[in-house]
């Protein structure tokens, strides 16, 4: 169960707690102690309380994957996480310098200050894309300043991992992420592209140069797809001592298509530090936004680009299958449960690195408000990762060939669909409950993912379970009445 004693003056797994620095939408850091550790340190726990998005813990769980993975100077040192089932946290190192935040109430700053900081932010994310990761997002409260001048990148919630599965791009089908600096493809669903950091850092640095956001800052989807065909007013159109050269730059990181940006971070970086390089081209020179006729052809040309349904699918790099398992945590479900993980035990040795995907649904209601605490006062999302974990343990996968997600929605068998259609699943198991009258009358959840799953599918009776529904037919037959439960 999850403690709730995270105060100052408490001890944690022999950490000290100090005082709470900041508390998110996602999770509270804290500043903690070690006698084992003389850096400063901080903890950052996930918010569990009634009415958190589950996106706070599937992005802590993403983060708990990837923070251990990385080094250097431009990511705080990883120290320590939590038991996931009693505590989660994660504590680092503490960056003792100011985020970037309280540099808005400057703005705008003089366009060399601009360049200078561009920098050393593309500097910091071209390491980070050497070690695998795309942030996704990059903003001035996730970046920090070491007190010998590097840039730190902070809040790899969203983040993606080339080596690791992708756990918010798999659960969510809406885009995460900081709408002013969301680039147009992480609109769209693409989570894999480093040049997406790019663009944040374009948008970053305009903001900057002209105290305006490029976009806005707009709170719909449909506000969010409108980067994906009209321009930002140029910067040398709101700040005319902008040098061509740093507009060049600029333009180039907000372009639509990743492809037309720096090839990578690097390049970009090395393009602000040296001016004279810059190649100069149409960008250089606007003063004003594509004319509205060019919007509407942009605008329709990509109409088929900025549709959801061609968002493409996630999945996890390389040509390793994925099993997924459909698994109902119920206590009268609790046979079958074992029955599908001996049978998934069983198919793994015929699929040589398959990824194991742990899946139950949390059936919301359509129209009521559902509760996201139970009676104990435990994070029911939480709760059930606990135990998916739990189900999984026999099973003694190395971290990276099994995830676990709990997918809430009214209709259960959609969200297995949905999930099985989006992440090109290769193998599905579901369990069955064995048929009875109600169910042969009302349907089933596994029959229906059966007859209408993009892949081969397993369905898995439990014989206790089929005796038990042998004796309730004969009862509702000799009583010539049954209930709808």
């Amino acid at each position: 169960m999850i403690r709730s004693g995270i105060e100052p003056g408490a001890t944690l797994d022999g950490f000290l707690i100090g005082e709470r620095l900041h508390r998110g939408v996602m999770a509270s850091i804290w500043s903690v102690s070690h006698p084992d550790h003389p850096l400063p340190l901080v903890m950052k726990v996930p918010l569990m309380s009634e009415g958190i998005d589950p996106a706070a813990i599937v992005g802590f769980e993403m983060e708990s994957m990837i923070l251990p993975r990385l080094s250097g100077p431009h990511v705080p040192r990883y120290v320590s996480q939590g038991d996931f089932g009693v505590q989660p946290y994660l504590v680092m190192e503490r960056i003792p310098g100011p985020s970037l935040l309280p540099t808005l109430l400057q703005l705008p700053l003089p366009w060399a200050a601009v360049a200078a900081l561009g920098r050393s932010i593309a500097t910091a994310l071209d390491d980070l894309h050497r070690q695998h990761v795309v942030h996704l997002d990059v903003k001035p409260s996730n970046l920090l300043t070491r007190p010998t001048g590097e840039l730190v990148l902070v809040d790899f919630g969203l983040s993606h991992h080339d080596e690791l599965p992708d756990l918010m791009g798999e659960e969510f089908r809406l885009p995460y992420g900081t709408a002013p600096y969301m680039a147009p493809e992480q609109v769209l669903g693409h989570r894999k592209d480093p040049r997406s950091d790019q663009f944040a850092l374009g948008v970053l640095m305009y903001f900057f140069l002209t105290g305006v956001r490029p976009f806005g800052d707009p709170q719909r989807l449909s506000g969010l797809k409108r980067r994906l065909w009209r321009d930002p007013v140029p910067p040398r159109r709101l700040r005319p001592d902008c040098p061509a050269w740093l507009q060049e730059v600029i333009l180039r990181c907000l372009e639509v298509h990743p492809a037309w940006r720096f090839p990578t971070a690097g390049h970009l970086s090395v393009a602000l530090q040296h001016p004279d390089q810059v190649k100069l081209t149409a960008r250089s020179e606007k003063l004003k936004q594509d004319p509205f006729l060019t919007v509407i052809r942009r605008r329709f040309a990509d109409q088929q680009q900025a549709s959801p349904k061609a968002k493409a699918p996630v999945r996890h790099d390389g040509d390793a299958p994925i099993l997924a398992v459909a698994i109902d945590l119920s206590v009268e479900a609790a046979p079958i449960a074992e029955t599908l993980r001996t049978m998934v035990f069983r198919m793994l040795p015929t699929l040589p690195g398959a990824r194991v995907a742990c899946i139950n649904v949390l059936k919301q209601g359509r129209i009521t408000l559902d509760q996201t605490l139970d009676a104990q006062g435990r994070n029911i999302h939480h709760q059930r990762l606990v135990e998916l974990r739990s189900w999984a343990i026999p099973l003694d996968l190395e971290e990276g060939r099994i995830t676990y997600h709990v997918l809430e929605s009214p209709d259960p068998a959609s969200a297995i669909l949905q999930y099985a259609n989006a992440n090109h699943v290769d193998h599905l198991v579901i369990g069955a409950r064995a048929s009875s009258l109600r169910r042969s009358l009302l349907g089933s959840v596994s029959s229906q993912v059966a007859a209408q799953a993009p892949c081969t599918v397993t369905v898995v009776r439990s014989r206790r379970l089929r005796k038990a529904a042998l004796l309730e037919e004969a009862d509702e037959e000799s009583s010539g009445s049954w209930t709808v439960g």
